[in-house]
């Protein structure tokens, strides 16, 4: 839902910086609680300064850096488009658990991750000259960085969700990115967030709500339960419903590429789903 959101967001007169602020902003209160309720439940926290100083650049990195990028990403391109070139990151979490972890990559996991790629190419091509991009080069490259970053993200969250709890951990990540992204805003605009149509706000909530709160700490459980790499493969099924998405609510076109190359997409998924519940 993300990527369609922030495109019909970006219908009236919001920059990326701003929008992304609001949407932080908005999700706050529900980690600040969550956190506060956790740390009346369980046990203090234990952690060395340096731990907590790699918490908090995992959240800036995940939920700030990577965040934004996407953001910018989606000016140029379109909801669909974004959704499968962002699906890329699989590749870089196997690559960043094999260079730092030691990791080896399962036969499953090499053949997941070409029936995977090769859909999202099959659905790329065509979009390349179409006409409802802007400028797909550009788009493409700052949501496919955004995925390299948000890979580093998860690879580094493996060992700190042991540490701390997934609830714990997403909750002190999204504050640390919150900070960093009101931060940002108020270098650029000053916090000037008042002005927005009433349509931009309505938004920005649903997305703290829908595709903030509940995400995190679905993926921070799913990272806990099958590891990060499991996590990103699995999660390749996002681009199939941001499609569908995308053309019931903004109208883009979806071709017969798209439907073969998310076919690809959910046979990769389903042999880490099959092989995880053998």
């Amino acid at each position: 839902m993300k990527g369609v959101l922030i495109k019909l967001a970006y219908q009236y007169p919001v920059d990326s910086i701003s929008l992304l602020t609001l949407r932080m902003v908005f999700a706050l209160p529900f980690y600040v609680g969550i956190a506060l309720n956790l740390n009346r439940k369980l046990p203090p926290v234990s952690l060395s300064m340096r731990n907590w100083v790699i918490l908090a650049l995992l959240g800036i990195t995940g939920y700030y850096i990577a965040s934004f990028l996407n953001f910018v990403g989606l000016v140029y391109v379109t909801a669909s488009l974004e959704r499968i070139l962002l699906f890329v990151y699989p590749t870089f979490v196997l690559l960043l658990g094999v260079l730092f972890y030691r990791r080896k990559v399962s036969r499953l996991q090499l053949l997941a991750l070409l029936l995977t790629y090769s859909g999202i190419a099959v659905a790329f091509a065509p979009n390349i000259h179409s006409g409802q991009q802007n400028n797909v080069f550009l788009g493409a490259f700052w949501v496919v960085l955004s995925g390299l970053v948000y890979a580093v993200y998860l690879v580094g969250s493996d060992s700190m969700i042991a540490k701390v709890g997934s609830k714990r951990y997403t909750c002190y990540a999204m504050m640390a990115a919150t900070a960093v992204t009101v931060l940002h805003c108020a270098v650029v605009n000053g916090l000037a967030l008042f002005h927005f149509p009433a349509q931009v706000y309505l938004l920005a909530l649903i997305m703290a709500v829908f595709v903030t709160v509940i995400p995190t700490f679905m993926i921070a459980e799913g990272i806990r339960r099958v590891g990060s790499g499991n996590t990103s493969i699995i999660a390749s099924i996002g681009p199939i419903f941001t499609i569908v998405l995308a053309t019931t609510f903004l109208h883009e076109t979806i071709s017969v590429s798209q439907f073969v190359g998310t076919l690809f997409v959910l046979l990769g998924v389903f042999l880490i789903g099959w092989k995880g519940k053998k």
